[in-house]
């Protein structure tokens, strides 16, 4: 909202600076996000122009004495090709010398003397295009008669804008008076009402025009005035300056007067061409099915029974609070204007307005539900202004239609106890009254301890005790509550272990070298299916439950077909995500996502469990002449699993799987080792059919997924342990061993490990083939032996070495290869 502050004076004045007063609304709960400066006009001053003539050269230029002094001071003669410039006009000088827009090339240049058809042109008489004041170059800016002569126009036109971010509840800071009256109660002013009277001179306008409300519920006042004899043209200079500062293009007296009174009232209101109505009659009602019409922007609407219509006798004329139709539309021959100001339904107003995606300043206040009080004042405001700048005679009267009974003003009560309990301290009867008077309340108190309040028409986030007292302590001044310790010990913190574990696991996997992304939780059924999920397509036709064979939930008011499952997996997320990034480069590619799964409960509102899942593709390292890099594989992702994992000191298994979306022989289960084998995750090689679905360029592409809330209850509850590296060698062992095929090297090596002595081992060969017997294999470990409090001798290295070899002979049926 951009509120110029020689329009605000207009109502209260301001004598402190700009800045200041920004600060001041700002700590008051009205945000100033902006001090925006206008003016900069350097030589250019209030001219008057003496005399017009003729270009001898061309047929559409003049040629303007103008003078910036007395009569008797120097005149200028300048080339001006406006249609409206005349004698006698006070306007826009900007002399040799100024810095002005080139309405051609688009940029700022120095104004110098030129000859244009043989005359030179010793300045410019400016549009509003060239002070940078609008885009209309139509015509000269004519100031008003009273425009002091030689004043330079930083100083006649210059003005200060406060671009104000308000929030949702405060709709009347939405207006130029609203604002007035915050400013008025922060800086002790008085704010003066703009008046609302004219000459009624026409005949009853009850005799003119019949009005109703079909449908009370989405209308709740409507009001309406008739000028005749009217002529539509352009404002006057004033009124679109106001306009232009505040952020809107002036476009002919009729609108801009209905635009002005929505700044400066809040009040959203519509103009008529009288002549158009059909048996002088306006209906509000709802649209009824099949209707149509075209709107003000040319667009055709349908309308169902949803949308608040202005209709004539036969047809539609306006959407309710939301935009007119072209057959009621103001036109250049329009000589009598019937002007709408109403109170509509803020709910049905904000629906109708998203449905037709027309969002206007109207709407933006309708839609926050305006007093109906104010509907008849901005109507009188808007009737005056219309009358004097656009001529005509105002029909006697107004139509005022109430549905129901007329709307008591808001009363709201407030007492010293609430007050002192909500801020911890005490005010003054005094102190609270003035307050509330400089807002613009009514007071009528009860005692030193009650006080009841008539609220505002412009304020209707006025309703409850709590609002009175957050306004008695904005305008007083947040810094006047004293600081005090609370009354209760301050509870002692929660440890969210779940969300701390997310943290962590982030963190590390960030720390590993990869890259957290983050997707919706709302996926397609197209997406589901690409990753074999569930194995049995579901059957998604109309009237069937919204689970999926169990496995995943359907919203039932989904935006779009593409997010419109809650995901049951984070697979078809993620690997969206790398789709959608292999364009951008080769990789490597190194993503995880930590996010929310929602599985599916019988009755009951779905399991949300918190998943990590990862994913590696494309080359191992960047490319380099020094070397062939390799494509990232299965054990690379089993590597940062198992990193992770060593970080959590955790310890797990890994054991062959079967599942369709991994490629098979390439994806492993991933299970705890506590008695029940519980499963943690799976690792794995996505399926090339998979990977096709998703046209994933890099292959392959190694997934993982682990599930937090299973890795939460498999960390050891006591903390990290120091360990003392050994000073005593290592001595090292080699051992290959033949084994039956169907043994893991992760279980060989599980009681290498749990050997007494044995510190480390490394299997570096497999091997399956010749001089190795049918359905055996050969694997073979670097085994290293240390011990803290000495050197081990080779015999100890020895004797430890036999007895591991007895260890594997027993458990797997081992034996040395030789």
């Amino acid at each position: 909202m951009k509120v110029p502050l020689s329009w605000l004076r207009e109502y209260v004045d301001v004598d402190i600076p700009a800045k200041d007063l920004a600060h001041r609304l700002t700590m008051a709960g009205v945000e100033v996000g902006e001090v925006l400066e206008t003016g900069g006009w350097s030589g250019c001053f209030v001219g008057l122009v003496t005399s017009v003539r003729p270009h001898p050269q061309a047929d559409r230029l003049s040629l303007c004495q103008v003078t910036t002094g007395p009569a008797e001071s120097e005149k200028m003669e300048v080339v001006c090709g406006a249609p409206n410039v005349a004698a006698n006009q006070k306007i826009c000088f900007a002399t040799v010398g100024a810095n002005l827009l080139n309405t051609h090339t688009g940029k700022h240049e120095t104004l110098k003397a030129a000859k244009i058809r043989g005359v030179e042109s010793q300045g410019m008489i400016c549009s509003a295009l060239e002070l940078g004041l609008g885009e209309d170059h139509s015509g000269i800016i004519v100031l008003p008669e009273d425009a002091p002569l030689g004043m330079p126009l930083d100083d006649y036109m210059g003005d200060t804008v406060l671009d104000l971010e308000v929030t949702p509840n405060r709709l009347d800071c939405f207006s130029i008076l609203g604002v007035a009256h915050e400013v008025a109660a922060l800086t002790g002013q008085d704010v003066r009402e703009p008046d609302g009277s004219y000459p009624e001179e026409g005949d009853p306008i009850a005799d003119q025009i019949s009005i109703s409300i079909a449908d009370p519920d989405l209308c709740y006042r409507y009001t309406a005035s008739l000028i005749t004899g009217v002529t539509i043209g352009p404002s006057p200079q004033w009124l679109q300056d106001r306009l232009t500062k505040a952020g809107l293009r002036p476009i002919n007296n009729v609108v801009d007067v209905t635009n002005f009174v929505m700044l400066e009232y809040n009040q959203p209101l519509h103009a008529f061409d009288y002549d158009l109505l059909k048996d002088r009659t306006i209906i509000v009602r709802r649209a009824k099915p099949g209707e149509t019409m075209i709107t003000l922007d040319g667009v055709e609407r349908n309308l169902d029974d949803s949308v608040l219509v202005i209709a004539d006798s036969t047809q539609p004329i306006a959407i309710g609070g939301v935009i007119g139709g072209a057959n009621s539309e103001i036109s250049q021959s329009t000589t009598s204007v019937l002007l709408e100001s109403a109170t509509f339904d803020g709910l049905n107003n904000r629906e109708t307005a998203q449905s037709f995606r027309l969002r206007t300043e109207a709407t933006l206040r309708f839609e926050k539900g305006l007093r109906s009080e104010l509907a008849p004042i901005g109507l009188r405001r808007a009737t005056k202004l219309l009358q004097e700048s656009a001529g005509g005679r105002v029909a006697s009267g107004i139509i005022d239609v109430f549905a129901g009974a007329p709307q008591e003003t808001q009363k709201v009560r407030l007492t010293a106890r609430r007050l002192n309990k909500i801020l911890g301290m005490d005010f003054e009867p005094e102190t609270v009254d003035r307050v509330l008077r400089s807002l613009g309340f009514t007071i009528h108190r009860e005692g030193s301890d009650v006080v009841e309040v008539d609220v505002p028409y412009w304020r209707n986030d006025i309703n409850i005790e709590e609002d009175l007292i957050e306004e008695v302590v904005r305008i007083a001044g947040y810094d006047s509550v004293p600081v005090t310790a609370l009354s209760t010990p301050i509870p002692q913190q929660r440890p969210e272990l779940d969300r701390r574990l997310a943290e962590t696991v982030k963190d590390d996997l960030a720390a590993i070298g990869m890259q957290e992304v983050i997707n919706y939780p709302l996926v397609s059924l197209d997406d589901l299916q690409k990753v074999e999920w569930p194995e049995n397509s579901p059957d998604d036709s109309p009237g069937t439950s919204p689970e999926i064979s169990g496995q995943a939930l359907r919203l039932s008011n989904s935006m779009n077909v593409s997010e419109e499952w809650l995901r049951p997996t984070l697979r078809p997320s993620i690997l969206g995500t790398l789709a959608s990034n292999q364009g951008h480069g080769e990789g490597p590619f190194r993503l995880f996502e930590v996010g929310r799964v929602f599985l599916p409960r019988p009755g009951d509102l779905p399991e949300e469990r918190q998943v990590v899942s990862g994913l590696l593709a494309g080359q191992r390292t960047e490319s380099s002449w020094l070397e062939v890099s390799q494509a990232l594989d299965f054990f690379d992702a089993k590597g940062v699993v198992e990193a992770l994992l060593e970080r959590l000191d955790v310890t797990v298994e890994y054991q062959a799987a079967q599942v369709p979306f991994f490629h098979p022989g390439r994806c492993a289960v991933i299970r705890l080792n506590d008695k029940d084998g519980t499963i943690l995750g799976h690792v794995g090689e996505v399926h090339e059919a998979v990977a096709d679905k998703f046209d994933l360029r890099n292959r392959p592409v190694a997934y993982f997924e682990l599930m937090l809330d299973t890795l939460l209850q498999a960390i050891p509850g006591a903390g990290r342990h120091f360990s003392q590296i050994s000073r005593f060698p290592v001595a090292t062992r080699d051992l290959a061993l033949v084994l039956p095929a169907d043994v893991t090297a992760a279980a060989v090596e599980g009681i290498i490990n749990r050997h007494r002595g044995v510190v480390r081992a490394e299997l570096f060969d497999i091997y399956s083939g010749e001089n190795v017997e049918p359905g055996t294999k050969s694997l073979a470990y670097h085994v290293h032996f240390q011990a803290n409090d000495r050197t081990l001798t080779t015999e100890e290295v020895n004797r430890s070495l036999q007895g591991l070899l007895r260890n594997l002979e027993r458990e797997f049926g081992a034996s040395l290869r030789s």
